[in-house]
């Protein structure tokens, strides 16, 4: 018996809170624009200080901003049984947070021309499986480049780990889908909206792809890869 009170107590705590939290205003979780891990320069010359600035403080905070307002209306929505708002809203969410989701990878995925290091110096381990399946790391590079290179309009190029094959694969995802809904783990992405070349590279996306090899950070990819095979 005085483990049903308890119990019963336990339930009637928790009812209160939930009407306390209606009655409040309803809850959730904000996101704030990640700081970069460098300095807003440091990739030069391959990605000018121009771009970094405009891409990082207005395009990411932009979806950092929506995002919140997106998830504010759908918590709104939620207090309220608002069941068709909350369905509404769901293509906000995914477009905001998934280019929050990705741009938030894509700046570890990046260092200074000065402390890359080629992916068999950051991982053996993964520069194998690389060579294992397209038979060399610059091989590897020109299949990522083609693909992503072929992107219509706005998007994404991956390289993603697919735990349940356990091997390596490379994949594009149109606007801001992260990859993590085709069923991969990010290991590493490239932006290829226009916004993150144009102003330098103008509408040259192969050059882009060539150059961006010279500031990627596969000590991060090769983190990610062990983080995923675990």
């Amino acid at each position: 018996i005085t483990k049903m009170l308890r119990n019963a107590a336990g339930t009637l705590r928790r009812g209160a809170a939930m009407a306390a939290t209606r009655a409040n205003g309803a809850r959730f979780a904000s996101y704030n624009l990640p700081s970069l891990p460098y300095d807003v320069a440091a990739l030069e010359p391959v990605v000018n200080t121009e771009i970094m600035t405009i891409h990082h403080t207005k395009h990411h905070q932009t979806y950092v901003t929506n995002l919140n307002a997106s998830l504010e209306k759908y918590a709104d929505a939620e207090a309220k049984g608002d069941v068709a708002t909350m369905v509404a809203l769901q293509g906000a969410i995914k477009f905001n947070g998934g280019g929050h989701v990705n741009h938030s990878i894509f700046w570890t995925n990046l260092c200074s021309p000065k402390d890359a290091v080629d992916v068999s110096s950051a991982s053996p381990e993964l520069a194998k499986a690389i060579e294992a399946q397209w038979g060399s790391v610059d091989a590897f590079k020109t299949d990522f480049n083609t693909k992503t290179a072929a992107v219509q309009g706005s998007g994404w190029g991956w390289l993603g780990y697919d735990k349940a094959a356990g091997r390596l694969a490379i994949a594009t995802c149109a606007n801001q889908d992260p990859l993590s809904t085709t069923g991969l783990v990010p290991l590493l992405g490239i932006d290829v909206w226009e916004h993150a070349y144009y102003l330098q590279y103008k509408n040259v996306r192969p050059e882009y792809l060539k150059q961006i090899w010279g500031v990627v950070n596969w000590k991060d990819v090769a983190a990610r890869y062990a983080a995923a095979k675990k």
